[in-house]
């Protein structure tokens, strides 16, 4: 398997990954990613500065991704963690594990000290992984997300 950042032909593939991700688990499909339109344009979204989008891709087929963005709204050198998804093959390989924490390491690279994040209940395991990895749950969001539908929320110092 490799860990590399997202290229513009990643776009179609990585769209699809993320929406069969949240097809499978029952996942609202309003008001989360799976119908934010930036979802088809992830290279061009991360071209934003201080932004990051790793890809995992194994036998030439994308298994997950995971990245750093600078959320509007969130605290000074606060960035979000977006776009933690897996394929199903690739659930409990250690994958996911090994993307958060490439994207954690990518956002001290960064200068960020906190790293914040959004997620449902639907994602309840990857939520574990979250926790195990230090990012404590929060009563209410750090910001007025277009995500409106998450209902979790966690945030971890990386200073």
């Amino acid at each position: 398997m490799t860990i590399r950042k997202l290229e513009k032909t990643d776009n179609e593939a990585l769209a699809k990954l993320i929406r069969e991700v949240f097809v499978e688990h029952d996942a609202p499909k309003e008001g989360t990613v799976y119908s934010d339109p930036t979802t088809d344009e992830l290279f061009e979204l991360f071209k934003e500065p201080r932004s990051v989008l790793w890809v995992a891709e194994s036998g030439g087929s994308l298994a997950g991704c995971s990245g750093i963005f600078p959320t509007e709204g969130l605290p000074e050198n606060c960035a979000e963690l977006v776009k933690v998804y897996l394929s199903a093959a690739a659930r409990g390989t250690g994958t996911g594990r090994l993307l958060m924490q490439k994207s954690i390491s990518s956002a001290v690279e960064l200068g960020y000290t906190q790293l914040y994040l959004e997620s449902l209940s639907e994602f309840s395991k990857a939520v574990s992984i979250y926790e195990k990895l230090g990012f404590v749950r929060l009563d209410k969001p750090l910001l007025n997300s277009v995500h409106k539908t998450c209902n979790i929320w966690m945030l971890k110092d990386i200073s």
